[in-house]
């Protein structure tokens, strides 16, 4: 059986060890291939807490747009490990809902091993009550991976501050002709914003509901299929229309 992790290893660093043991040992990577030239669009829903761990491999100009949901009521976590050969390109949007007490996890793992790759990463956060989130992703990319481009873009929308929200972005970069980027940012609606939609005649649940939505809009970019895209949306306004 392998060994429960601690906080001594990153990607488990901010997880909530008690739940994780309970879970102990989590089920198989479940593997998701895309053969050579191929796209392919999958969306993942965790609804129910546990651990899910995925394992991509995108064979050579192959295409993965991958869509992440959490929003559980007890601990959750989903981990992608996403392996990318010559000229593949990742497409990976992250929601993450969070209210009551629970815990829920992002973790990403982006290894770019040959030239021309491409991957994009958008994670936005919403979190409530006294709710903890946390996003933690890694690029890595392989000396031989010439001509890789990676962006990775990380945001925590704390609806009360009694909310927690952990984000840690990790470049390992070991080519010299690449253009990688990340960035994140925590912080609260904006109340400027606000004002200007109430000014305009929507009540503050209307216009609190409409900016996070906007916010939360990035993630779902990736997306071809509209009937995926307008499913998720429903389900993310279902869940801000029970904050209000």
């Amino acid at each position: 059986m392998t060994a429960l992790p601690t906080r001594r290893i990153e990607a488990w660093r901010y997880a909530d060890l008690k739940a994780v043991a309970a879970l102990w040992p989590p089920p198989p990577a479940r593997p998701v291939l895309v053969p050579a030239g191929e796209t392919r669009e999958e969306v993942v829903r965790v609804r129910d807490g546990g651990i899910h761990d995925l394992r991509v491999e995108l064979a050579a100009g192959a295409t993965l747009r991958l869509v992440i949901l959490l929003r559980s009521a007890a601990y959750a976590r989903v981990s992608v490990e996403a392996h990318l050969h010559e000229g593949a390109h990742l497409d990976l949007g992250g929601i993450l809902l969070g209210d009551g007490d629970a815990a829920q996890e992002i973790v990403t793992d982006v290894r770019h091993n040959e030239p021309g790759a491409s991957s994009r990463q958008r994670i936005r956060l919403v979190l409530d009550d006294r709710a903890t989130g946390t996003y933690l992703g890694r690029i890595a990319v392989a000396r031989d991976a010439q001509k890789s481009d990676a962006e990775q873009s990380a945001r925590a929308l704390v609806l009360k501050r009694t909310a927690t929200a952990n984000l840690k972005p990790e470049l390992e970069i070991f080519a010299d002709d690449v253009r990688c980027a990340h960035g994140c940012t925590v912080g609260e609606l904006d109340k400027a914003a606000r004002f200007y939609l109430q000014s305009r005649g929507l009540c503050r649940a209307e216009a609190d509901a409409l900016l996070t939505r906007a916010f939360l809009a990035d993630a779902l970019t990736g997306l071809q299929d509209n009937a995926s895209r307008e499913g998720l949306e429903a389900e993310t306004a279902a869940w801000l229309e029970q904050r209000s």
